[in-house]
């Protein structure tokens, strides 16, 4: 054991004469117990809630969507279908139809997106799985629907109201003389069920099948808005797209699940990153604490130092006391602030004791990650906060 650890050890574990500054170490113990503990905590909270985000994600958008450049809709080719199939990272594909219509139901009216799809779409999102009430859309079931929570409360409308449907409506294209009383392509659905999501994804689809879908909008067989694709590992999904957008050519917009949530993306991540700079503020105040202890201590101990110093140490060894003695106290309060917030997050994910609303708890996330991020943090600060504090230790210093 070398000698300024061992010292630094014993002064660290040893009180003083000076009740004030045995009180003064106290307090700077806490402030560190509890700054590691609230960083630990925030980065926890901002891992939960992006994991929730993104599993609200994981039901509104695919892993990959191919849409095009030119106009709205394009047929799909075989070529189209040999770059699908012959890619191995591609799990599932699904065809789908999409376009802003017009809602009627009992004189109630809203602007949404019909999103015409496949049989297998529930195997390119979760969607069946965000269902509150009812049930998925079924092939043995033609002329129904399914509709966002949003759009349920702005119509008042329930699942399976079978004295009214609702009227699913598109203008009609093209120029010239359109006759006034049929202005629109209009189609009847039945509610069969009512999903969740975000406040946006809510208000924004009736979900049909693709038939529905292509009959509303008069496309031709084969003809789309957009493919979407399931990856074997979402991880590939840069890559895939970046092969995509190679193979199919500039005609065709391939975006990855982040471009297609790039504003929502930036905000989570900017918003822990903000939360990180703010906890590390307060960390950074309370090791302000551990420089006034640490100095106290150095003019309490001066006397010894001088003897240490007359004994043959060396400024350098002195000032190493102090700076161990620093960070030893940093780190222990740091373990134990860490300690306590792994407690907490663990009980938080069983227990639910932190709720956001009633029948949902506050998500939080276990990640070494985070871990590593406190331990450095903090370190590296009760470090330099303990060098800054033995700065004071000159010969003039102990001579005088």
């Amino acid at each position: 054991m070398s000698f300024p650890y061992y010292i630094a050890k014993r002064y660290l574990f040893s009180k003083t004469s000076n009740n004030a500054i045995n009180i003064i170490t106290i307090i700077a113990s806490f402030g560190v117990i509890v700054g590691a503990l609230a960083l630990f905590i925030i980065l926890s909270g901002f891992s939960g809630l992006r994991t929730f985000s993104y599993n609200l994600l994981d039901v509104s958008d695919p892993d990959i969507k191919i849409t095009t450049t030119i106009g709205k809709s394009f047929f799909i080719t075989e070529d189209i279908k040999e770059v699908l199939t012959s890619n191995t990272s591609i799990k599932e594909t699904s065809k789908v139809i999409e376009e802003r219509v017009f809602l009627e139901y009992n004189e109630k009216t809203a602007i949404a997106f019909i999103k015409g799809v496949e049989e297998n779409y529930t195997k390119i999102s979760k969607i069946d799985s965000s269902l509150s009430v009812g049930t998925w859309l079924q092939k043995d079931f033609s002329n129904t629907a399914v509709i966002g929570r949003g759009i349920s409360n702005k119509l008042s409308l329930g699942i399976l109201s079978y004295g009214e449907p609702l009227k699913i409506m598109i203008p009609k294209p093209g120029k010239g003389f359109i006759n006034p009383r049929k202005p629109f392509y209009e189609i009847e659905t039945q509610i069969v069920g009512v999903y969740l999501g975000t406040e946006e994804f809510e208000s924004k689809y009736v979900f049909t099948s693709i038939e529905q879908a292509r009959g509303l909008l008069h496309f031709k067989e084969n003809e789309v808005t957009a493919i979407e694709l399931k990856l074997n590992s979402s991880k590939e999904s840069n890559d895939v797209a970046e092969m995509l957008r190679i193979s199919l050519g500039q005609n065709f917009k391939v975006q990855t699940k982040e471009q297609l949530n790039e504003v929502f993306y930036k905000v989570i991540n900017t918003e822990n990153f903000v939360s990180y700079l703010i906890f590390t503020l307060i960390v950074i105040i309370a090791l302000f604490n551990v420089i006034g202890a640490i100095i106290m201590m150095i003019i309490d101990k001066k006397s010894n130092l001088k003897t240490l110093f007359s004994l043959g140490a060396t400024i350098k060894e002195i000032k190493k006391i102090f700076i161990l003695q620093g960070f030893l106290l940093t780190f222990f309060g740091m373990c134990i602030g860490l300690l306590l917030g792994i407690a907490l997050v663990f009980l938080q994910k069983k227990f639910e004791l932190f709720m956001i609303v009633p029948d949902l708890a506050y998500p939080v996330e276990f990640r070494f990650m985070n871990l590593l991020i406190v331990f450095c943090t903090i370190t590296v600060l009760g470090f330099i906060a303990a060098k800054i504090a033995s700065s004071r230790i000159t010969q003039e210093f102990i001579e005088k």
